[in-house]
């Protein structure tokens, strides 16, 4: 059974990467797992039934079977994702400098009164973190209409980013007070890294959980529960 198991693992692996939905996925392995059974039942190697190729059987059962393919495409959407995320950075940097002259003459009148830290960093990192959520989610959504899942994938993005944002602000500012708010090269790209980091697994994630959520019964195709096997 361990080798059954291992089988159907990798099968497994092949459809997810090969863009079959979880629902084709386990009906493909209750398929399958009835045939190594049954070869198991006989006396012969369940191995043998799939060959050494196991990703190419998957994708051929997976063929024959009719299953609808889901493009994921996480490369695009996340480097969509990003190029966003740099435009909105520069529009939201440009808006920071309007508003902050602004903002320093509101809190000067009068000059007895204090700015609070927590509204500094508000200001300073939220108006960019902000503009950089907002671009990213709006170049998936727009430039990536041609995938299925998008607009769900962008709906859940609007939330896990800033979500992302959230999380990652305090830590990138704590590491800027560690370093002495430091304007070194290094410290500096790892700033940036922090912040690029968080959006793209934020991205990836809501890419990922988009292709996950249950299909309608006219999203979900019928598969056939012949027994398949290799020609």
């Amino acid at each position: 059974m361990d080798t059954i198991d291992s089988l159907l693992g990798e099968a497994d692996q092949a459809w997810r990467a090969y863009g079959v939905g979880p629902a084709d996925r386990a009906a493909l392995g209750a398929d399958l797992r009835l045939d190594l059974r049954a070869a198991a039942a006989d006396g012969g190697d369940p191995a043998q039934l799939i060959g050494d190729d196991v990703a190419g059987f998957a994708r051929r059962l997976a063929d024959e079977a009719g299953v609808r393919r889901v493009r994921s495409d996480y490369g695009r959407v996340l480097g969509t994702a990003l190029i966003g995320a740099m435009a909105g950075a520069v529009l939201g940097y440009g808006l920071l400098m309007a508003v902050y002259p602004i903002f320093v003459r509101v809190v000067d009148i009068p000059r007895s009164i204090d700015v609070p830290i927590q509204l500094a960093v508000a200001v300073g990192y939220g108006i960019p973190a902000a503009v950089v959520a907002a671009g990213a989610v709006i170049a998936v959504r727009t430039r990536l209409r041609d995938l299925p899942k998008i607009r769900r994938t962008a709906r859940l993005m609007s939330v896990l980013v800033p979500a992302a944002g959230i999380v990652i602000t305090p830590i990138t500012v704590g590491f800027a007070w560690a370093t002495g708010y430091s304007t070194a090269p290094e410290v500096v790209t790892t700033e940036i890294a922090m912040v690029l980091a968080a959006l793209a697994g934020a991205t990836v994630l809501a890419r990922r959980l988009s292709l996950r959520e249950g299909r309608t019964a006219s999203d979900t195709p019928h598969t056939d529960t012949t027994v398949i096997r290799p020609v």
